[in-house]
Formats: C-alpha cells, structure tokens, sequence
C-alpha cells in the first residue's frame, strides 16, 4: 500500500499525511510543484518529529512519479483516486495491499488529465451540498479502511 499526494498547497495537511503514514508504515509519494517549500526543513515543521519515520519520495511531476512507477516492481499496483467525481464509495471498494491511493490538491483536486490515467476512482459518500472533507481526514479513513481490508496495518 502507498499514499501519493498530487500537488498539495497546504503543508500542515502534508505534515498531517506524512505522520499518518509514519505510524502505519505506508510509502508516501509527494508529486510537485507543491504550493510550499518541499524541503527537509520545511517537512520537519509540518511533521513534527515523524518525518524520519516517513518513506517519502519526492516526483517533480505526475509524468515522472508514473514513470517511476513502471520502473519499479514495488509500485506497479493499481491506482485508486480519491475523488468528489466519483460514484464508488471507498467502503464498498475491494483493495489489494499494492495498491497505491492518490489525493488530489486540496483546490483543485486533480486535473482530467490525472483522471484518465487512474486504475479506479472512489469517494466518500457525505450529505448532499456540501464540498468535500480536508484531505489529511479523507487520507486516515480511506487508508485505514484499505489497510483493514488487505491485513496491512502494523503488528502490535
């Protein structure tokens, strides 16, 4: 399981993300531009003490985070969008442990282009009128309900 996150603008949201996956043990692939300062020193704010707990890989753009993708035996899973375009509600969508889940900025989302090129999209189902949830919450409960499903959380 990995979490990517597509052009975040907020670094608190990152730093939130970054410590979720810490504590879980989920690679986090951090795809730019990045509306802030992507440095170490930067991250370290935002992450607190976690960041060097984080397997973090840094793409300068989404077409070099899918080409590494391909190069790489370890993320060649499918990948799942979480998206308010979608119809699948995340709970009753069937992970894989290598599946890797893709946040959009917290702005814009992700563009079509982005859509296109997705294995599966899902959502979160919420009341009717009202936008979407904060990204770093979307990421705990879609991540904790693939992690469930695929056995992935960590041994006690």
């Amino acid at each position: 399981m990995r979490l990517a996150l597509y052009q975040p603008d907020i670094a608190q949201n990152t730093g939130t993300i970054l410590r979720l996956c810490a504590c879980f043990g989920v690679p986090v692939d951090v795809i730019g531009p990045a509306g802030f300062d992507m440095s170490d020193r930067s991250l370290k704010r935002a992450a607190l003490d976690y960041l060097s707990f984080v397997d973090l890989t840094r793409h300068v753009s989404f077409e070099t985070f899918m080409a590494g993708r391909v190069a790489s035996p370890a993320s060649q899973g499918r990948l799942i969008l979480l998206t308010t375009k979608a119809a699948a509600p995340y709970c009753d969508f069937v992970f894989e442990a290598d599946d890797t889940l893709l946040l959009g900025r917290e702005s814009a989302g992700v563009p079509d282009s982005v859509h296109d090129r997705v294995d599966a999209r899902i959502t979160i189902p919420m009341l009717p009128g009202l936008r979407s949830l904060n990204v770093a919450v979307a990421a705990a409960m879609v991540l904790g309900e693939a992690l469930r499903q695929t056995h992935g959380f960590p041994s006690a």
